[in-house]
């Protein structure tokens, strides 16, 4: 979600340990990564644990996105590094990871993977040092297999390490972009503070992760070794790896009565600009009804193809990609765009949009490296009604997917969108009767997945079986205003700051909630993040009130919220509208709290839920932290709970009901137990 808002100050209060440990985290990053313990060579005989957002699969089994791959936590594997983590407070290097752990490697240093399975292709999450200027640096990788040297990757930090406040700069050295806000780090708002307070550079540094993908060249058993090597004399001080997903490749699909890209001028390796290329294919194959077919191969694009009743396949986005560089506009456009840069569009919607568009088989590597929101340097853009985006890989561009309607009935699935600067994917004003299903979503830079219905609803849409991981920023799936709203069997781990993991917020101009918006059957991880403009721990799923009441009832069913840092489920308003806007009607059945910091429960506003058969374990604090609307009022609080029955775990106790006050600001927070077995 784009946002600019400036933030608003929660209730006042004392630093909160997470503030003491923003400051920490600050000193770490400038010195590069400190290690939490040296990790002990395993046995060579040790068997390959595989995860699932750095779970236990059957955890997490029926939710999520399916996917071709097996994941492995670094942490996991045999190393003569150091694991860093776990750790959970912004801008550090362990809180960005999948699990919150990872392995740091000086020269010289591995991390060796067994395969659980046959594989031809492997994923390597990590971070690298930025340049002291900014601007990234690269550095080598080993990769081996049964100790055979068989390819050295070049790793970048280009592409990552941003800084500073919203929007974000690659200066590590820049000054406060907006002295003028309310900041945690002195508890002051720095131009209107006497003297002026010392700010740390690198200020807020993030979105240290990237990831690369390697064909193997031929196929490994299971049990075989991959390991992964900083070499000697390498650039890098430090290498961080954070996992390793390994996968058996399917071969090219060959598509032959088609227009083939080639026949019209396209250039597979990448040298010469394939754009009119592409746009010839495309002209030919809808005059004569044939589906484009893009070859194996690299095709420089630097600029959008626009795409209308077409159908674009590629040879599977292992093998084919569209690649372009950001490219500077001699002048603005009129949307505001000073940069474009590779991306497949439909007409605007104002020009009637585009219809019966489908997209497959192929991958996207832009060159986005800062955040500007009015830039239309997107993956996917514009709309598309009537179209299909499946088995695309998304890479380096600002948002993977950013629909701008109206537009209705477009499926979105089978995706791999990762290292997004803004959103994975964006339905945008107007977009109805949609589904997105089994997208795999890590490291965005903002919403994983989000519908956003500023000035026209959205409606009727779904997000389904989708697999969203650590988001650096805002929330894994987010929905803000619309109608009918479904949000399904998705699997939400691990967000970092100013958001968490699954939200529905009256906020960003967004029109009202209506008819019914349910969450089901959907799991979050090691969610339950601190807000920092507030300087409060939020819910795994937090309900927000700011531009109007939420009335809609809002259902949640058969959830399940998994080591919380904080609380599982916050109803919440802003300060300065909290005695305006409620939260009237949430309605919490057959879920499960595996773990809190603090409580099952955080009211912050006026209002009502109920609850039934919501069960609760190793709960940090009381169940219920009920400030209504900070009023205090001898007849309690103004926000009602009602226990339907079957509630279990004593989170829920007769004392608190139906509204005592059991408001403490900022409690403390006891981490909670790993996850397991209900």
């Amino acid at each position: 979600m784009f946002r600019s808002l400036t933030p608003a100050r929660g209730r006042p209060g004392r630093p909160s340990g997470t503030a003491v440990a923003l400051a920490a985290g600050l000193a770490v990053l400038v010195a590069g990564p400190t290690a939490a313990a040296a990790s002990p060579p395993a046995s060579a005989d040790a068997q390959p644990v595989v995860t699932r957002a750095a779970l236990d699969p059957a955890l997490v089994a029926g939710r999520g996105a399916d996917v071709d791959f097996l994941e492995q936590e670094a942490e996991n594997a045999r190393t003569n590094g150091e694991i860093i983590g776990p750790d959970r407070a912004a801008y550090t290097l362990p809180a960005e990871a999948s699990g919150r752990r990872a392995v740091r490697l000086t020269p010289g240093e591995y991390v060796e993977f067994v395969l659980p399975s046959a594989a031809n292709g492997i994923t390597v999450r990590y971070s690298i040092p930025d340049a002291p200027q900014g601007g990234g640096i690269t550095a080598p990788l080993r990769v081996a297999v049964n100790g055979k040297h068989l390819r050295t990757m070049t790793l970048t930090s280009q592409y990552s390490w941003l800084y500073n406040q919203y929007p974000f700069t690659n200066d590590p050295q820049a000054g406060l972009l907006h002295p003028d806000w309310w900041i945690t780090e002195c508890q002051c708002v720095p131009s209107a503070t006497t003297p002026y307070p010392s700010i740390d550079k690198p200020f807020r540094p993030t979105h240290f992760y990237d990831e690369q993908r390697l064909l193997l060249g031929r196929t490994y058993r299971a049990g075989d070794k991959v390991r992964l090597t900083a070499p000697p004399g390498s650039a890098a001080a430090w290498t961080v790896i954070d996992l390793l997903d390994s996968e058996l490749v399917a071969p090219p699909h060959v598509r032959l009565l088609a227009a083939n890209v080639l026949a019209f001028g396209a250039d597979p390796t990448g040298r010469r600009d394939s754009a009119d290329a592409l746009d010839r294919a495309i002209a030919f194959a809808r005059r004569a009804h044939l589906k484009v077919y893009i070859p194996p191969g690299t095709y420089q694009v630097n600029r959008h193809i626009i795409v209308d009743d077409v159908t674009i396949e590629g040879a599977g986005n292992w093998y084919t990609t569209i690649k372009g560089r950001e490219v500077a506009l001699p002048t603005p456009a009129p949307d505001g765009s000073v940069h474009t840069g590779v991306g497949f569009y439909g007409r605007d919607a104002a020009d009637g949009g585009s219809r019966n568009v489908h997209l497959s088989g192929f991958a996207i590597e832009g060159d986005v490296r800062e955040r500007i929101d009015t830039d239309q340097v997107n993956a996917i853009g514009g709309a598309m009604s009537d179209s299909t985006i499946d088995g695309l890989y998304l890479h380096h561009t600002k948002a993977g997917l950013w629909f701008d309607g109206p537009m209705r009935n477009v499926r979105v699935t089978n995706n791999i969108i990762v290292d997004q600067i803004a959103d994975a994917l964006n339905f945008h004003t107007g977009v109805t009767d949609s589904l997105v299903s089994h997208n795999f979503v890590r490291n965005t830079g903002d919403d994983g997945l989000a519908m956003w219905s500023e000035k026209t609803a959205n409606a009727r849409n779904t997000f389904d079986h989708n697999t969203v991981q650590s988001p650096t920023l805002a929330n894994g799936i987010a929905i803000y205003g619309g109608t009918d709203t479904t949000v399904s069997h998705n699997l939400v781990a691990d967000p970092v700051r100013e958001g968490s993991g699954l939200h529905a917020g009256a906020r960003f101009g967004a029109e009202p909630f209506t008819g019914h918006l349910r969450f089901t059957n959907n799991t979050t991880a090691r969610a339950g993040t601190y807000e920092l403009n507030w300087n409060i721990g939020l819910g795994a799923i937090w309900v927000f009130a700011l531009d109007r009441s939420i009335e809609t009832p809002i259902e949640v069913t058969g959830d399940a919220y998994l080591d919380n840092t904080y609380n599982a489920i916050m109803l919440v308003s802003d300060w300065p509208v909290k005695d305006l806007y409620s939260i009237s009607d949430a309605r919490f059945r057959d879920v499960r709290v595996d773990g809190t910091g603090t409580s099952v429960v955080s009211a912050r506003a006026a209002g009502s839920a109920s609850f039934a058969n919501v069960d609760a374990r190793n709960v940090g604090a009381v169940g219920v932290n009920n400030c209504g609307s900070f009023h205090f009022t001898p007849a309690g609080s103004e926000f009602t709970l009602t226990d339907l029955g079957d509630n279990d775990g004593g989170w829920l106790a007769p004392w608190l009901l139906p509204n005592t006050i059991t408001c403490d600001d900022r409690p403390p927070v006891s981490p909670p137990p790993p996850p397991a077995q209900w």
